[in-house]
This record gives structure tokens, C-alpha cells and sequence, in this order.
């Protein structure tokens, strides 16, 4: 495939679902549906900064980009419909690779039941940068906000995996399809569980969720923020499950009990903490003799080594 944009467009339009209906400056959204309200997030990702081109299969790296705007939209009651997508494309980047991750893109499309409603292409020196804006419909929109002073903090899935994939990557361990190691899989491939979000939205005793991307402890952080409570942190997590990053998983708090929780949805669950009056810090942990304030491990976007 030419790196043109008529030929980049003419694949987008072929490979896609809704590709078909790209003739035009602007797309169109679905109407809302009548008590619903249309949610959208948006998500970049730079070559170098999120991902390293040598060792990112390209068709992971399109389902990656389309399941880490899915995520978002799941935790906050969403079901997605649709998204746009931009793609900046440096020299590098050859047509064999793009087809390969159009390819990819469309077959996450298909899984996840959404359709491309837009976008853009544009070339640049070098590098690569991706980009979707994802739209979805949630009943109930469930904020980070909402979270009550004795709710108990849960993920669906502990945290770290993508670390240690990451770790692994860095060391010179590479993706074999042929024997998926889990680790590789959870930072190159993951696997959100979508649809549990609309789950939790349609339980009012639960009270916030967001969805896990830049470690445990920052999002932990931003959900005692944003609920102007602190979260006092389970002991037992160590280091690993604290600094996380890219876990995609839903983190909320409920007052019902776990085991009520855990029956109604149909699956186990992780408890990481306990929502308690502002205190000192937004984040508490009691190391044996006192509670002291629990650090920011989490990953910071604007941080230069």
C-alpha cells in the first residue's frame, strides 16, 4: 500500500467497519438515545513515549489503541458505538507495516461491535503517532467523583502485569504468538473487560469507577481527589501492584459487601482500599505502627529523564 493519503483512506474505507461511509468533510453521530447520554474520551499514543516500534506487532498496537479508549468509555457506563481515527505517520513507517495495522484495527473493530465515523492522516518528519476519539451511550454516567467516605475500593484484576511485561521487554524478551507469555500479553495486547462498566453503572451502590491506566496508585490518587475523600490503601499490596501502569482494569467503590459484589457480577474481585474522611494526604497506608502518607508511584506523561 502507498503511503498516500488517497491510498491511506481507500484502506481505511475498505478495511474498516463504517469505512464505507467516509465521503465526506464531517461524520455523523448516531442520535442519543432517549435517557442516555453520549460520553467520548480520547487517547494518544507516540511512538518512543507509550509504545517502541521494534517491538510492538503492528496489529496489537491498532487492537491496544482501540481497547485503551474502550476501557475508558466502559468505566464510565458506556457502550461504545463508534470512533475516529488519526494517524500521523513519519518516514519510517512503510506500507507493508500500515496494512498490517489497518488489518489489525479492523479486526478489533469487529470484536468490540464499533465503527470508524472519522479522521484524519497526516504525514511527518519521523516517528509515529496514533490517535482515537471513541463516542459510546451510558444510562448512568459513572464519575470518578462520587465515591463515599466507607466504601470499600476494588479492581477486577490485580495490577502489574503490564509492568512486568514492559520489564521483560526492556530486558530483550520478545512476542511469540506461537507461546504468548501473559506479562508480554497484558502490555501489548490487553484484554479490558468490557461490559463489566455497564454492570457496575447499573448498581447505584456503587458509586465511582475509573479504569486503571497509569498505575494503581495514581488513579487511586485521582479518585480520592476527585471525591475530595482519602483512600487508605491496602497493606499487603507491594510495590509492583502499587506502580502498575496500563492495567486497564475497573477500579471502583461500592459500601456493599464483597461477597454480594462478587455474586451479583458474576466474579472475583481485588479489595485495594478503604474511602475514609480527607486526611492528611489523598492516599494513607498503616505500616504497623502508624499511617503515613502513601507516595505518587504511578507513570507521569510529562516526565523527561
Amino acid at each position: 500500500m502507498p503511503l498516500r493519503e488517497s491510498g491511506i483512506l481507500a484502506r481505511i474505507r475498505e478495511l474498516l467497519p463504517g469505512g464505507g461511509g467516509l465521503m465526506d468533510d464531517c461524520g455523523l453521530l448516531p442520535p442519543t438515545p432517549q435517557g442516555q447520554r453520549l460520553l467520548v474520551t480520547t487517547d494518544l499514543m507516540e511512538s518512543g513515549q507509550h509504545f517502541n516500534l521494534q517491538w510492538h506487532p503492528p496489529e496489537l498496537l491498532a487492537r491496544k489503541l482501540l481497547m485503551v479508549n474502550l476501557s475508558d468509555l466502559d468505566a464510565s457506563g458506556a457502550r461504545p458505538f463508534g470512533f475516529t481515527l488519526t494517524l500521523a505517520l513519519g518516514s519510517g513507517i512503510e506500507g507493508a507495516w500500515l496494512e498490517t495495522f489497518l488489518e489489525g484495527l479492523a479486526a478489533a473493530s469487529r470484536e468490540a461491535g464499533v465503527e470508524v465515523l472519522g479522521g484524519d492522516t497526516v504525514g511527518r518528519p519521523s516517528g509515529l503517532g496514533l490517535g482515537i476519539t471513541a463516542f459510546g451511550f451510558a444510562q448512568r454516567w459513572l464519575r470518578r467523583d462520587g465515591l463515599k467516605s466507607g466504601d470499600r475500593i476494588y479492581v477486577d484484576q490485580r495490577p502489574g502485569a503490564s509492568l512486568r511485561g514492559l520489564r521483560k521487554l526492556q530486558a530483550g524478551q520478545r512476542w511469540d504468538p506461537h507461546r504468548p507469555d501473559p506479562d508480554l500479553a497484558a502490555h501489548l495486547n490487553p484484554s479490558p473487560d468490557l461490559g463489566l462498566g455497564l454492570k457496575l453503572a447499573a448498581m447505584p451502590e456503587v458509586h465511582a469507577c475509573l479504569d486503571l491506566s497509569d498505575g494503581l496508585s495514581r488513579d487511586l490518587r485521582n479518585l480520592a481527589e476527585a471525591s475530595g475523600l482519602s483512600i487508605q490503601v491496602e497493606g499487603s499490596l507491594d510495590e509492583e501492584t502499587l506502580q502498575g501502569g496500563e492495567d486497564y482494569a475497573r477500579c471502583f467503590g461500592s459500601d456493599l459487601p464483597q461477597t454480594e459484589l462478587e455474586s451479583r457480577l458474576g466474579q472475583s474481585l481485588i479489595p485495594v482500599g478503604r474511602a475514609v474522611s480527607r486526611g492528611p494526604a489523598p492516599l494513607l497506608v498503616y505500616d504497623g505502627t502508624g499511617t503515613r502518607a502513601l507516595p505518587d508511584l504511578g507513570f507521569d506523561h510529562f516526565a523527561h529523564d
